[in-house]
């Protein structure tokens, strides 16, 4: 059993993501040693506690224009505390641009993390179909 790194901005969950509920043990060393932590945790702790790219507040309509910045530069980001793969940024954008515009709406009401987990779970739908959208 290995320990994980708490994550320095959000309590609930290690730094791999793992919520706190389900840890059995936390690594309390500073730095943690590598042979008895997660190795996930340890190799994300320098990304967990980098400052953010970018802050948006719910309902910020520029939050899709950061998400689109990430798939142009082709590289990772770090919104509101949570890392932004490309994968997930791009599949945010595809969904996004067909939707309509009450639903737009209704998904700008929700954190960010939370607007993008969303349209994952729409686009893994859409795909788990064999394809056919």
């Amino acid at each position: 059993m290995s320990g994980h790194i708490r994550h320095p901005r959000d309590t609930r969950q290690t730094v791999c993501g793992l919520p706190a509920a389900d840890v059995r043990r936390w690594e309390t060393e500073h730095p943690p040693r590598i042979d008895h932590t997660c190795e996930d945790c340890y190799t994300l702790l320098p990304e967990a506690t980098r400052p953010d790219d970018a802050n948006h507040p719910p309902g910020d309509p520029t939050l899709i224009d950061t998400l689109r910045r990430i798939v142009a530069d082709r590289q990772h980001a770090k919104i509101d505390g949570v890392l932004v793969d490309l994968w997930s940024a791009n599949v945010t954008v595809l969904i996004w641009d067909h939707l309509r515009d009450d639903k737009r709406q209704r998904l700008l009401t929700l954190p960010s993390h939370e607007l993008i987990l969303r349209c994952v779970a729409i686009y893994t739908r859409l795909t788990s179909n064999g394809g056919d959208t």
